[in-house]
C-alpha cells in the first residue's frame, strides 16, 4: 500500500500533463507570442518546482523540515484540493476553447471570454494551476512545497501581468469593465 501513497500524486499531475497536451493541438492561429526570455523564465521557476516537489533525496536539510504533522487528513486532504484545483483549470481551459495557448499570446479572431470559470476570475487556469499546487504542498506538509508553490505563484503572477496588458489593448475599455467586474484569481478577493 505504500507505493500507492508514493504514486498518486505523480499519476495526478502526469494525468493531467497528458491530457492537457492533448487538448493543446486545436488552436488558433498565434498573432502575438511574448518573448522567449519570459517563457524561459517561467520554465526554469515551473521546473524548479516540480523538482522540489518530487525529488527526495536534494541535499539540503531544511527543505524536509515538517511544517505540519503529515498524516491522513493532510494527505487527502491535499489530494481532494489538487485534483479539484486541476479540475477547475479543466472547466477553464475547455470555456476557452480555441483561443487557449502555452505562452501569452493573442490569437486571430481572439475572443474575450468572461462566463464559466472566467465569470470567477479572470485567469482560472491559473487559479487551478495554484490550487493544485497548493494540494500537493499541503500532502507534503514540508518546507520543499511551500517554496514550490512560492515559485509558481511567481511564474503565474509574471505570466498574469503580461496577458493582463495585452488583454487590455486587445479589448480595451471591455476587458476594462471585466477586470472591474471579476478578481484576477482568487474569485471576489485577489
Amino acid at each position: 500500500m505504500r507505493w500507492f501513497y508514493a504514486l498518486l500524486f505523480p499519476a495526478i499531475w502526469i494525468g493531467y500533463l497528458v491530457y492537457w497536451q492533448i487538448l493543446s493541438s486545436n488552436v488558433k492561429a498565434t498573432e502575438r507570442l511574448e518573448p522567449a526570455s519570459s517563457r524561459g523564465l517561467r520554465s526554469v521557476l515551473f521546473l524548479t518546482a516540480v523538482a522540489l516537489l518530487s525529488m527526495q533525496q536534494i541535499p539540503v536539510a531544511w527543505l524536509y523540515r515538517s511544517l505540519l504533522s503529515a498524516g491522513l487528513w493532510t494527505f487527502w486532504g491535499g489530494a481532494v484540493i489538487t485534483v479539484s484545483g486541476l479540475l477547475f483549470s479543466i472547466w477553464a481551459r475547455h470555456r476557452l476553447g480555441r483561443n487557449w495557448s502555452r505562452s501569452v499570446t493573442i490569437k486571430k479572431d481572439h475572443e474575450l471570454i468572461t462566463s464559466g470559470p472566467y465569470a470567477l476570475a479572470r485567469h482560472p487556469i491559473y487559479t487551478g494551476l495554484l490550487t493544485g499546487f497548493l494540494g500537493t504542498a499541503l500532502a507534503i506538509t514540508q518546507v520543499r512545497g511551500v517554496i514550490a508553490l512560492a515559485l509558481i505563484f511567481a511564474a503565474l503572477w509574471m505570466k498574469l501581468r503580461l496577458e493582463e496588458r495585452w488583454m487590455r489593448e486587445q479589448f480595451g475599455e471591455q476587458y476594462g469593465l471585466y477586470a472591474k467586474r471579476v478578481a484576477a484569481l482568487v474569485p471576489f478577493l485577489l
